[in-house]
């Protein structure tokens, strides 16, 4: 039975990270945006404060908390922007889970406790410029020579492009099998022959490094193949499980974020001798945003509550995803237009929200995937099979016992 109260632990991070975000963020983040500076500080102080391995147990160097706090620290952190949550969900959501729902022993001692102690950053390497929601028509190639692989390609649109450190990448190892030939590697900035590039001129999440990456005849040892050969697209598909899982907890963020900032500008703006809050008009826009917000944060923590008992849920993370970002989108297209003018100029963050709103409707499976993907679970066209390796169950009746 699902619980819908928090823990006294949840509760702390919460608050945690919403101090966190009005004192190191908030004063800063217009001038970022403005200037496309990506903050490293803030990965800094995420480490310190044990947040960037929410989720990973405290063997492998983690916070040992469940996936419902990781979806908190998410929406509170893009309720300060966007580009920050983006960076904990690569990190994390997509690198780090992945390594410790795929990695051997000796991986996970390697890759996965520095990351989770945020010692060392960590990206996805998926898209390419022919390769979006077609995964299948991927270039990149990796080589079996000897003991190594020789990996050639490139990737676009990888958040946090030139500042991890290590990257999960998928490349084909025999494209004759389609998408059952490829597969995915570990692969470290400073191997010879790696590279990347910042992509500039975004319509938003500005304050967030973006970009390409390259690879040159890259040597990757046999020993950071994760997983077997041809599991590649298994292991995608599970990552962007975790992946999504994160971005619809974000999504939540904006739409509070959205709602924070209408309810106060209500307060302050009189038109017609009232404050504007009175027009019925507004409050449709503002009972909206509350109606999505609730509704996003009980499908993301459905999701949660299914990770939390070790249960396959691409389906409900699908549909999370999909809602939460669409109900973010549309919360800040109402939080510009109860602005009105102002809310054209960056003297008010709303405009910022509209702006970053955007791209996680298009990014981790676009609303038009996630809408085919819906359609097929109900007509029985999609089931999913059980994987071979689940992330592990969290042991979430202790928590519950503290509530």
């Amino acid at each position: 039975m699902m619980n819908f109260g928090f823990t006294e632990e949840q509760s702390m991070v919460r608050k945690m990270v919403r101090d966190f975000v009005d004192k190191e963020i908030m004063p800063y983040i217009s001038e970022w945006d403005a200037k496309g500076h990506s903050e490293p500080r803030i990965l800094e102080r995420l480490a310190e404060l044990d947040l960037m391995g929410v989720c990973i147990p405290e063997e492998y160097g983690g916070s040992g908390m469940d996936y419902n706090t990781l979806a908190i620290v998410c929406e509170e952190l893009e309720r300060g922007d966007t580009a920050f949550r983006t960076a904990v969900s690569v990190h994390t959501g997509l690198n780090s889970m992945t390594l410790l729902q795929w990695g051997n022993e000796e991986q996970k001692q390697k890759y996965l406790v520095p990351q989770a102690k945020g010692e060392k950053l960590a990206a996805f390497g998926l898209t390419e410029p022919n390769a979006g929601s077609d995964v299948a028509a991927l270039q990149t190639t990796a080589v079996k020579d000897g003991d190594h692989y020789i990996l050639n390609g490139s990737k676009t649109w990888i958040s946090l492009c030139d500042t991890a450190d290590h990257f999960l990448v998928f490349a084909y190892t025999d494209k004759s099998k389609n998408h059952h030939g490829i597969s995915c590697f570990i692969v470290e900035r400073d191997m010879p022959g790696f590279s990347s590039k910042a992509i500039k001129g975004k319509l938003g999440i500005r304050a967030g490094n973006t970009g390409e990456i390259f690879f040159d005849s890259i040597r990757v040892p046999k020993e950071n193949l994760l997983g077997k050969e041809g599991e590649g697209f298994k292991i995608a598909m599970a990552a962007l499980d975790n992946g999504r899982f994160t971005v619809a907890a974000g999504a939540c963020g904006t739409t509070m974020a959205c709602l924070e900032a209408s309810i106060k500008y209500c307060e302050e703006r009189k038109t017609f001798g009232k404050e504007i809050g009175k027009h019925q008009l507004v409050q449709q826009m503002i009972a909206k945003m509350e109606a999505g917000l609730e509704m996003s944060r009980l499908l993301v923590f459905r999701a949660g509550w299914l990770k939390n008992q070790g249960k396959r849920n691409t389906r409900e993370t699908s549909l999370a995803k999909w809602q939460a970002c669409d109900f973010a989108n549309d919360a800040a297209n109402d939080a510009v237009q109860i602005h009105g003018a102002y809310g054209y100029s960056n003297e008010y963050p709303v405009e910022r929200y509209l702006r970053n709103s955007k791209a996680p409707v298009i990014y981790e499976g676009t609303r038009e995937i996630h809408t085919i993907m819906q359609a097929e679970y109900v007509l029985g066209y999609r089931q999913d099979k059980p994987l071979r390796n689940t992330l592990p169950a969290w042991p979430f009746e202790e928590a519950l016992n503290k509530i």
